[in-house]
C-alpha cells in the first residue's frame, strides 16, 4: 500500500465550546484531487489552517511525505512543498498580474528584495509561462484589482503554483465566481495542476464541481468526517443530500 502524501491523525481543536476538529483522521494520496464539503462552521477551513501552520491542534499529528510538520511556521511548510490559496485571493492589487506572478517566482528562489528589480528577464519569462498555462496572458499587464473574480482566483492559484508545491490546499476556489465561469475556471486549474503533478485538496460548495472533478469526497460535520469516498457514492448518501446538499429525502 502506498504511503499518503499528507496524513492527519486524531486532530482535535476547540474554540471555547465549539469543536472545530473532533478526532479528524484523513490520508491524502499523491496525485489525487480530494474535495472537502460540509455546512458552514463544520471545520473545513480549520483543517486547511492546521495543515498549513496557521493553527495548531490541541491533539493529534500531521505528517507530510512521512515527516511531521506540526509546529512549523507557514513559510517552513511552504518550503516543504505544501501551498495554499485562500477564499479571498491574496494578490498585490496595486501591481500587475505579471508582477504578482514574478514576485511569487522570486520568493520561491529567495532572491527578491524591495530594492531589486521585480521583472528580471528570467523571472518575467517564468511568470509569463505560468500565466499562459492559466490562460491569463491577456491580462498580464492589468492591475490585479481590475480583474473579475474568476481571473483573480486563477491568478491567486497561479502564484501558489509558482512556489512549485507538491500539495495545494484550496479554500473555496469558486467562491464568488459567476456561475457561467465556474466550470471553465476549475477545468483550467485542474488541467494545470495535473500537468504539474500537484496533488490537490479543495473546499467546495458547488456539488456539480465536486461531482465532475473530485477523485474522492470527504464530508465534514461538526468537526468530524461523516463520510469519505468516491463522489458518486458520497453525493448519493441520503444524509449527505439532506445535511449538506439540501435535498429532502421526499423531494
Amino acid at each position: 500500500m502506498s504511503t499518503p502524501l499528507l496524513s492527519a491523525k486524531g486532530l482535535r481543536l476547540a474554540f471555547g465550546g465549539v469543536k472545530a476538529a473532533d478526532g479528524i483522521d484523513l490520508d491524502v494520496m499523491a496525485g489525487e484531487f480530494l474535495a472537502i464539503i460540509g455546512p458552514n462552521g463544520a471545520g473545513k477551513t480549520t483543517f486547511i489552517n492546521m495543515s498549513t501552520g496557521y493553527l495548531r491542534p490541541q491533539a493529534g499529528r500531521i505528517e507530510f511525505d512521512g515527516q511531521p510538520i506540526l509546529g512549523l511556521q507557514p513559510r517552513a511548510i511552504v518550503r516543504r512543498g505544501i501551498g495554499r490559496s485562500f477564499q479571498l485571493p491574496q494578490l498585490f492589487t496595486e501591481h500587475t498580474v505579471l508582477e504578482n506572478a514574478a514576485l511569487a517566482v522570486a520568493s520561491r528562489l529567495g532572491l527578491w528584495s524591495p530594492l531589486a528589480p521585480l521583472l528580471r528577464p528570467a523571472w518575467r519569462e517564468e511568470a509569463m509561462d505560468l500565466l499562459e498555462r492559466f490562460g491569463l496572458q491577456g491580462v498580464a499587464g492589468s492591475r490585479a484589482d481590475a480583474l473579475n473574480e474568476g481571473a483573480r482566483k486563477l491568478a491567486d492559484i497561479a502564484m501558489a503554483v509558482a512556489l512549485q508545491p507538491r500539495l495545494l490546499l484550496m479554500d473555496e476556489p469558486t467562491s464568488g465566481v459567476a456561475a457561467a465561469e465556474k466550470m471553465q475556471i476549475v477545468e483550467t486549474l485542474v488541467r494545470v495542476l495535473r500537468q504539474s503533478g500537484v496533488t490537490a485538496v479543495f473546499v467546495e460548495h458547488d456539488m456539480d464541481v465536486v461531482a465532475r472533478f473530485a477523485d474522492r469526497v470527504a464530508v465534514w460535520s461538526q468537526g468530524r468526517i461523516a463520510a469519505l469516498g468516491p463522489p458518486a457514492q458520497v453525493l448519493a448518501d441520503p444524509v449527505v443530500q439532506r445535511d449538506v446538499i439540501g435535498i429532502s429525502a421526499h423531494a
